[in-house]
């Protein structure tokens, strides 16, 4: 059966391959060859054609692409009160060519709100599509387990419990923005559960000085703040995956180790999760899973154009389907196409073909 509200049984992660056009006027603007307001006037264009495109695939959750942004977490917490993005050096490495080595810092007290910039980029999507506007930000935890207490000064937080806390606040007062702005339908994407399924991530944080088996109870406390003050109509979703840039990853391993943790401690109500590759393990964690709560199966990955066998996509939700009801389970791609500007190595067309199957092919499952 199909859904009429959020998340859909064909539904996808939230960013797209950059258009050409609007690769060239960023590129303009970096070096002042084009004023703020004339690549604001490109980016407006470019999301008004990118959502026509969603619409045509039949996708009912529709995104700006994340055409304002060069990364899907910096540009969101660098704007938080307290928050400075910087350049410095990245101590998480993807397996192979790096991006920008963009950082975060705490610089003041967390807690207190400012409108945030990134309001406005819903308000827009909002305007310009008749189905549901889709909200992605980065989980809270993206300020923390990158860097660990290097990010938070000890001047400004003597204890973490209290770093925690304010961030938690922060969000919830960014969300409810959100919300009073007419959002139903926000995202967390979150990739810091599943590095703490890979044995290497989990001793680089202990090396450092942080307990990878604490780190997840303090996360989903302050992801339960964030959301404590959204209405009741607002569906609340999160983004696994192991990371995305160029087409490579960061981190490998099952979901198992976090699975009970994810699913009964976090009060999320729908789950993306990454299932396109032996390194995202089985589907046996899903288990887990109470009753209520909804999947969504990442099962078409992002990172190449290849188109997958319709009947092997049926055979894996098949067989997740014998851990969690069917009717709790939808589908998606692993990941965005571009987490950064960059974008994953695949062709527009190739990132459509996948959507428009996506489409197709809950049809084939759960029927018109």
């Amino acid at each position: 059966m199909q859904r009429t509200k959020p998340p859909f049984r064909a539904d996808h992660v939230g960013s797209l391959l950059r258009s050409s056009a609007l690769k060239d006027a960023r590129s303009k603007r970096e070096t002042n060859e084009i004023t703020a307001e004339q690549l604001k006037a490109i980016e407006d264009r470019e999301i008004e054609a990118i959502i026509e495109k969603q619409e045509a695939v039949g996708l009912k959750s529709i995104t700006d692409g994340e055409y304002r942004r060069a990364f899907w977490n910096y540009d969101f917490l660098g704007k938080l009160d307290g928050v400075e993005a910087y350049l410095g050096e990245r101590k998480i490495k993807f397996q192979g060519k790096q991006p920008k080595p963009m950082m975060l810092r705490v610089i003041g007290k967390l807690g207190s709100y400012s409108t945030h910039p990134m309001i406005e980029h819903f308000k827009f999507v909002q305007s310009h599509t008749k189905q549901t506007a889709k909200m992605t930000i980065p989980s809270p935890s993206s300020l923390h387990f990158r860097y660990g207490r290097s990010a938070v000064p000890e001047a400004i937080y003597p204890d973490m419990a209290d770093f925690y806390r304010d961030l938690g606040e922060s969000y919830r007062k960014a969300v409810r923005a959100f919300a009073d702005a007419g959002c139903r339908y926000i995202q967390l994407d979150e990739v810091n559960f599943t590095y703490l399924c890979d044995p290497k991530l989990r001793q680089q944080v202990t090396e450092r000085g942080d307990d990878p088996n604490k780190m997840p109870h303090d996360y989903a406390r302050m992801i339960n703040a964030a959301i404590s003050d959204v209405p009741p109509d607002m569906m609340t979703a999160m983004h696994l995956c192991r990371g995305n840039f160029q087409s490579t990853f960061v981190a490998s391993g099952g979901y198992e180790p976090v699975a009970e943790i994810l699913f009964n401690e976090i009060d999320i109500q729908a789950y993306f999760m990454e299932y396109d590759s032996e390194r995202a393990g089985g589907f046996e964690p899903l288990r887990f899973v109470p009753k209520g709560k909804m999947v969504v199966l990442g099962l078409v990955t992002s990172k190449s154009g290849t188109l997958e066998s319709r009947d092997e996509l049926k055979r894996r939700i098949d067989e997740a389907a014998k851990y969690i009801s069917l009717d709790q389970l939808c589908l998606s791609p692993q990941c965005g196409f571009a987490s950064t500007e960059e974008g994953n190595i695949l062709a527009e067309d190739e990132q459509w073909a996948k959507l428009r199957m996506i489409v197709e092919l809950s049809e084939e499952v759960w029927g018109k």
